[in-house]
């Protein structure tokens, strides 16, 4: 195990403090505090289900790829910190700009604009920028980091509906606009530093001499091409797309779900919140487990156990049920992004891991949005969501199996 330097704390964990903040506000307020706005968008606007969740999933369908593939290139070359400080730009004053807007066409540029700052500052940043300063504690490392995701969903649920309440949805989401690049541009100037060598220090605070990140010598078309021919790689893909979008599905939903089913709004939003609540318990043990166990069983796991839990929902019109759902998803939910660069990092090794990392976010993330809009089509046609639900259920399971069939090879053993 990795001893630390001199007695002294871990710049590392420092960095794990930036990566919390970061996932707090660019990822954690956008994922899960923006379907809070989607009744008033609905309400105030004239827009439909299917138009509300459109939005990220046209975005990343149209630009996520291009975007992510540069910001691979970008980490590798120039280190995550000027691309987050970029990506916070541009999520922050995206939201600043819907607080102005009234035509459907306005929401779908921002909306547009608002995936590009995501990819920028969000998981593919953050996840090599950990990935880079620890190795052996990389697990707990990434779990923590993650925890400002969850807190961050738990927070804003109830925080911007009660914004929305006293304020209004405009100026509600102008101040949520604000708040990320008041609080993330002093981070990624002050607090993140993009490689350990930066301040002459090792991986996990090792003693020796200084190891230096370099970044892989294929082009990107080549790591693209090998990629393409590896079948651990799809699997990755594959899997992460059908869970992440199952559940993403069931998130951008669940408050607009129980309302259609009889909830008033603040019931809603506390039981998003419990359930966001929840996630923070299973981030912090498969942060823990995934350091012991082989990554991608426990990936699986996770992700099983939350396909399992969705047709809790067709039960949730009992407040009993809907918060044992909100418990068992949550907690499942532990896994959802965090063990990706971990098994991508395992499979594949560390050189290219900004680019495969943002193949594989990218991939994911249209399917992320991709569940959504699905769900919001079948309740438009069918006005329930019970059609959804097992779809969505179904994709999450299949996804788990895509993950376990994962073979890890002696010729990439070293991550």
């Amino acid at each position: 195990m990795a001893t630390e330097r001199e007695s002294k704390i871990f710049y590392g964990w420092w960095i794990v403090v930036a990566a919390f903040l970061n996932l707090f506000f660019a990822v954690g307020i956008i994922f899960y505090g923006f379907p809070v706005f989607y009744p008033s968008f609905v309400s105030a606007l004239g827009f439909n289900r299917t138009q509300v969740t459109q939005g990220f999933f046209l975005g990343f369908l149209t630009i996520g790829l291009p975007t992510g593939l540069v910001t691979g290139i970008l980490i590798d070359k120039i280190g995550a910190r000027w691309v987050i400080f970029a990506g916070a730009l541009l999520t922050g004053g995206s939201l600043i700009l819907m607080g102005f807007m009234h035509q459907f066409w306005e929401y779908q540029v921002l909306c547009v604009l608002e995936v590009i700052g995501y990819v920028l500052a969000g998981p593919i940043s953050n996840q090599v920028l950990i990935a880079q300063w620890f190795r052996e504690r990389r697990g707990r490392a990434m779990g923590l980091a993650y925890l400002g995701l969850g807190l961050g969903g738990t927070v804003a649920p109830p925080v911007i509906n009660m914004l929305i309440r006293d304020y209004g949805w405009r100026n509600s989401i102008i101040a949520v606009g604000a708040s990320i690049i008041v609080v993330l541009f002093p981070v990624a100037i002050f607090l993140t530093r993009s490689m350990p060598h930066e301040m002459g220090l090792n991986p996990d605070g090792a003693p020796g001499s200084l190891v230096r990140h370099t970044a892989a010598s294929n082009s990107v078309f080549g790591i693209i091409g090998a990629a393409l021919r590896d079948r651990n790689f799809w699997l990755i893909v594959i899997g992460s797309s059908l869970v992440i979008g199952a559940m993403n599905a069931v998130i951008q939903h669940f408050i607009l779900f129980l309302k259609s089913i009889g909830y008033d709004a603040a019931t809603a939003s506390r039981f998003l919140s419990l359930l966001l609540a929840a996630s923070l318990g299973g981030r912090v043990i498969v942060g823990y487990i995934a350091d012991r166990f082989r990554k991608k069983n426990i990936m699986a796991i996770f992700y099983f156990l939350l396909g399992a839990a969705i047709p809790l929902l067709f039960l949730a019109k009992q407040p009993i049920a809907a918060a044992v759902f909100a418990i068992l998803f949550g907690f499942a939910m532990g896994a959802d992004y965090m063990l990706i660069p971990l098994v991508t990092a395992e499979c594949f090794g560390l050189a290219s891991l900004g680019k495969l990392l943002a193949l594989i976010i990218v991939a994911y993330s249209i399917g992320q949005w991709a569940g959504p809009y699905i769900a919001g089509r079948i309740y438009d046609a069918h006005h329930s969501y019970d059609l959804a639900w097992q779809v969505m259920a179904s994709a999450a399971v299949l996804g788990s199996l895509a993950i376990y069939a994962i073979v890890k090879r002696p010729d990439h053993a070293q991550a």
